[in-house]
């Protein structure tokens, strides 16, 4: 076959790749394998006529290239593909589908499947020994668990029926990712060209509150002398923050953020009242729960018998999740920008009682500032030692209202969330799942999404690990994404040993100091990235070092190059036996 021929030939993978370029998709964070070679024919085929497709992405890892998918739509709102590599490479993707999933974030997956043919009968038949190893009995049974849907290609006839379908369902709320497969016959076969027809398949519109439940909740309020607000994700949607701001001073009514994937409330607002609602919930005679997935753990607190709650989400009674309760009146699968449009206007046009909720403001507000300042009280030097207060204090003055925060510091985020506190949406981000390791990642693709932001990630030493940091700086230095990275270092699992102590605050364990989770050889973790990714590497273990070197690292990254800070805690554990 000459030349012309091949560029005339137009296959499966042709049509996948110009669908996922109709739906949307800038770039593919790829892990390429042997089941790929006509996509990647195709990728040269568009660059050698000019032909707009999704941008490669090169990701020595698997789970990197997920994270960073993740990152560029929770910034953007913009579902991203991942291309990997049949089952090893699905299963590298590891707990980066759990934080996509659980965090509700639309993202695109493709994995080739080993071919299905052995003698040549088809054109992509087998002819190496992996092709028997990745054949396995059910390759997408392995993410049917964390994915809204899952297919396989069984002809290229209608392969952009399928991509159209993948993302109608991964974009229509409750978002998530979406797995689809096909065996490299498949993606070689040729097909005729189809019309661009992603515009019939439109998402799934938002909901709203029925106009019964507004008026219950409206009336509950208006009677409420203790009412509450928690929310988690709210901030997902940017505009629906500014409505909340509205529907709160309304009514003076106060908002805890528990365990905060974004900004969803002005943490400066004096009815921000931090980050732990047990103390707020004991008192409340009605509680909003508006995007959040758990907005209290029973185990460690209950409202009140009396208390009326309203939960408020996109999947109000968590159908993923087999074993969960949270007591309500009323659960509601309504949209919360929407649903606060409806009860702001619907305020508008009610008596407010303004002498109570003028007193509950003040009173509110009261409240903040003590909490504020009693926080500001431990950002203080003992000793010798860093403290996560001081850190975080420091981090504070390197940063402005426009940079980018990851968390990823587990058992420091609420240190974090109160001392670095971000009052902008769009200016904070948390994993929205449990799976360690997704700050680098998710760093590379929100500097893609918006190459103007300073982007700043804070990780334990655990999930730096995790996050596979030869991988992330060595993509950062390709596609010129330079970011900062602050390591709370203190040398171990703190995570582990805190639950240990939960269930066994006496045990041998706390007598003996044997935990398991210490790191008692410390990695000079900023190295990684150096060798990797040429950032610039401190470590830094003297308070009173830290503010110059912070400030240096800011402006190597500032100058286009990533840097690592490596920041020494106090030791967990000083554990030497195993």
């Amino acid at each position: 076959m000459n030349d012309v021929q091949k560029l005339d030939r137009y296959t499966t993978a042709d049509a996948l790749m110009e669908a996922l370029q109709e739906v949307g998709i800038s770039y593919l964070f790829c892990n390429l394998g042997s089941d790929h070679p006509s996509m990647i024919e195709a990728l040269a085929k568009a660059k050698e006529e000019g032909k707009e497709l999704p941008k490669a992405i090169i990701c020595p890892h698997e789970s990197v290239a997920l994270s960073a998918a993740q990152g560029y739509a929770m910034l953007s709102g913009q579902a991203q593909g991942v291309i990997i590599h049949t089952d090893v490479g699905t299963q590298n993707l590891g707990g980066a589908v759990h934080n996509a999933f659980r965090a509700r974030v639309p993202v695109f997956i493709f994995a080739g499947e080993t071919p299905f043919t052995m003698d040549g009968e088809l054109p992509g038949s087998r002819n190496s020994y992996v092709n028997y190893l990745q054949n396995v009995y059910d390759q997408r049974g392995i993410l049917r668990s964390y994915v809204k849907w899952e297919s396989d290609i069984r002809t290229g006839k209608n392969v952009k029926q399928l991509i159209y379908r993948a993302m109608q369902m991964s974009q229509s709320d409750p978002a998530g990712p979406v797995y689809l497969t096909g065996a490299r016959e498949v993606l070689e076969e040729n097909v005729e060209k189809l019309p661009d027809s992603w515009g019939e398949w439109s998402p799934i519109e938002q909901s709203s509150l029925p106009k019964w439940g507004l008026d219950e909740i409206i009336s509950a309020l208006l009677e409420a002398r203790n009412p509450l607000l928690i929310t988690s994700y709210l901030g997902r949607n940017t505009e629906a923050a500014s409505e909340l701001i509205e529907f709160c001073e309304k009514l003076a009514i106060p908002v805890v953020e528990q365990i905060p994937s974004y900004v969803n409330f002005p943490r400066d607002h004096p009815l921000h009242l931090g980050y732990d609602p047990n103390p707020f919930i004991r008192e409340a005679d009605v509680i909003i729960a508006i995007d959040t997935d758990v907005p209290w753990v029973a185990t460690q607190v209950q409202p009140k018998d009396e208390c009326k709650v309203y939960f408020i989400d996109l999947d109000p009674i968590k159908e993923e999740i087999p074993l969960w309760h949270i007591p309500s009146v009323k659960n509601y699968r309504a949209d919360a920008y929407e649903s606060l449009i409806q009860l702001n206007d619907d305020l508008a046009q009610r008596d407010i009682n303004e002498d109570q909720v003028q007193e509950r403001y003040l009173r509110l507000g009261k409240h903040h500032d003590e909490q504020r300042e009693a926080w500001k009280q431990k950002e203080q030097v003992e000793g010798n030692m860093i403290s996560p207060e001081w850190l975080t204090a420091c981090l504070r003055n390197v940063v402005d209202d426009e940079t980018i925060i990851l968390d990823e510091t587990i058992t420091n985020t609420m240190t974090v969330s109160k001392h670095l506190p971000r009052s902008k949406t769009g200016t904070y981000f948390g994993s929205g799942g449990t799976s360690l390791g997704w700050n680098g990642g998710a760093a590379i693709g929100i500097k893609l999404a918006d190459p103007t932001k300073t982007v700043v990630t804070l990780t334990g030493d655990g999930t730096y690990l995790f996050s596979v940091p030869a991988s992330v700086h060595w993509m950062s230095r390709r596609y010129q994404a330079p970011f900062l990275t602050v390591i709370y270092n203190n040398e171990g699992w703190n995570a582990t040993k805190l639950n240990l102590l939960k269930r066994h605050p006496d045990g041998m364990a706390k007598q003996t100091d044997r935990y398991w989770v210490n790191f008692d050889q410390s990695a000079d973790l900023a190295k990684i990235a150096e060798a990797a990714g040429g950032a610039y590497a401190r470590m830094v273990t003297d308070p009173r070092e830290l503010p110059e070197i912070l400030q240096q690292a800011m402006n190597e990254v500032k100058n286009g190059k990533s840097a690592v800070v490596d920041v020494r805690l106090a030791k967990i554990s000083d554990q030497k036996d195993y």
